[in-house]
């Protein structure tokens, strides 16, 4: 069920209470964005102005094969399209594609616009689609969105604007694939130029990072390296242009000034706003809060392949005395769903049947007696330095100690937290993962299958029922057969338990009141094209 989105000062207080019982406008085909302001309004307001974004952290970079942090991707969103889109129903709507089916279990064909100009002037055609895949899975590049695409053999140019993608085995959610932000397409002369730069000993992106080589409605204008970041209109957009001249992505660190400018209306739009200030925003009739539901999932992981968690029964018992209530109360006053398992239920493959472990802690400690440890053991949980996740490591503390289970707490700097993570080192650790393409796919493999261990899969979980669940599923193109097979993976994983699945999250903006048509997407992407400016 789909929260309330975009919330008045005077109906925030009924969405708010939805939510925190427990409760959990199709875009047009031409312009690839949305007539509406995600709700099924017109946007009001004139076009021009400027609007400035305030941000807890920077951009790492602008080159969307290059980058998966959500700030990068929230800015590349605006700049650059893709072959096909998810719309906020996370439905496929056409983009730089027109029309596209599965001629062959193995075999994809996709009809191409033949009206869409880069910012640097190039043209768009099969051509530059081939040239961007192929950099995508490029060794030499090294993408952290390779895993996304690498079941892509070959990419075919049959005319200008025909291209047809091959795939290792039947992959029947390709489509769903190429509408993850990684799949966006550069201009193939930026392409050319960046591969140049490498030859003369600059790195990967050094060329595109420094310039504007999308196709979307907004370019880069300039880049202020931990400070800010502006985008100016595309007045040669394929589609309806944007409707402000300007946007600024200013980067605000601290999580209490975000809020404190947007209230002094020194920005527009404030993300994120911490759960405990929704009330605050209520109260602001200058002020609205806008209540997204998304993709992604929180979770605790278990180091699977370390004792005490080889033990099913151990992971098991850790799940069930965790109250995730109590953490989606307490923590994010209630601005969460609780996870049954890794995927949410707008995401393709979500089986509203399947059950969780459940709050138990007394069966939490008979399970621990019969893996032998009867008298608890000791442990420790790795987080990230940010108050919500050092919040909910404290909570998991306490109740664990419940359970005769003595866990320590250390915070990690976060690229040491993501390197160490990545090698194995830990035993329990916070950590968020979002399905960027709505589909179980990105979801489910990425994080579970053993090929992915030290990547997506930091639980190094390696089961041999598992795995080939989840190569059925991805290599099955009925999609009813897919869906059950991940109704078996989705039971497999709750019984297996190699992490405890605890929420997914809502976005929380504050929006000041003379705002119109602006959504957040359920990935996370600011949806800027129709926003107008009172």
């Amino acid at each position: 069920m789909k929260k309330s989105t975009f919330t008045t000062s005077a109906a925030a207080s009924v969405a708010l209470a939805v939510m925190l019982a427990g409760c959990a406008s199709e875009p047009d085909e031409e312009t690839g964005g949305s007539p509406d302001d995600g709700n099924g309004e017109e946007a009001a307001g004139e076009d021009g102005g400027e609007l400035t974004i305030g941000t807890q952290s920077d951009i790492v970079a602008i080159d969307p094969h290059l980058t998966n942090d959500v700030p990068s991707n929230n800015v590349q969103a605006n700049i650059f399209d893709r072959l096909v889109y998810l719309d906020e129903d996370m439905e496929l709507e056409p983009m730089l594609a027109t029309d596209w089916e599965l001629i062959e279990d193995d075999l994809w064909e996709f009809t191409l616009r033949d009206d869409v100009t880069f910012h640097d002037g190039s043209e768009f055609n099969a051509e530059v689609v081939k040239a961007n895949l192929e950099r995508i899975l490029d060794e030499e590049i090294a993408s952290p969105r390779a895993n996304v695409f690498e079941m892509i053999e070959k990419v075919t140019v049959e005319d200008e604007f025909t291209v047809r993608i091959k795939t290792e085995f039947p992959f029947g959610a390709l489509d769903a694939h190429l509408a993850h932000i990684g799949g966006s397409m550069i201009s193939g002369e930026a392409i050319e130029a960046d591969y140049e730069a490498m030859e003369n000993g600059e790195d990967p992106g050094s060329y595109i990072n420094n310039n504007s080589p999308g196709s979307g409605f907004f370019e880069l204008e300039e880049r202020n390296s931990g400070d800010s970041i502006t985008l100016v209109r595309n007045d040669n957009y394929w589609g309806d242009p944007a409707k402000v001249d300007r946007v600024t992505f200013r980067v605000i660190g601290d999580e209490g000034q975000i809020i404190n400018s947007v209230e002094a209306g020194e920005i527009d739009i404030a993300f994120p706003i911490r759960p405990t200030d929704m009330s605050r925003l209520d109260a602001n009739e200058d002020v609205e809060l806008y209540v997204q539901d998304s993709v992604s999932m929180a979770y605790v992981g278990f180091n699977n392949q370390k004792e005490p968690y080889d033990d099913p029964r151990v992971r098991q018992a850790l799940s069930m005395a965790i109250d995730k209530d109590s953490i989606i109360d307490n923590v994010l006053e209630g601005a969460a769903d609780k996870a049954v398992g890794p995927i949410s239920d707008n995401v393709f493959g979500f089986d509203e049947n399947i059950e969780d472990l459940g709050y138990d802690p007394e069966r939490a400690r008979e399970l621990l007696e019969e893996a032998g440890y009867a008298d608890g053991f000791e442990t420790s949980i790795w987080t990230n330095d940010t108050s919500e996740r050092e919040d909910i490591a404290i909570i998991v503390q306490s109740q664990l100690e419940e359970i005769g289970v003595d866990v320590s707490i250390e915070v990690l700097e976060w690229g040491a937290y993501l390197d160490q993570t990545a090698a194995g080192e830990h035993d329990m650790f916070i950590l968020g993962w979002s399905t960027g393409t709505g589909d179980a796919d990105v979801g489910l493999y990425s994080l579970f299958h053993s090929s992915q261990h030290g990547t997506g899969n930091k639980t190094f979980i390696e089961n041999d029922e598992l795995d080939q669940l989840l190569e059925d599923a991805r290599m099955e193109t009925d999609e009813a057969a897919r869906e059950a097979l991940y109704s078996e993976t989705m039971q497999l994983l709750v019984d297996e338990a190699p992490m405890l699945y605890l929420y997914h999250t809502d976005y929380l903006e504050g929006l000041g009141s003379h705002l119109s048509g602006y959504w957040k997407h359920p990935t996370g992407y600011s949806m800027l094209q129709n926003v107008t400016v009172q």
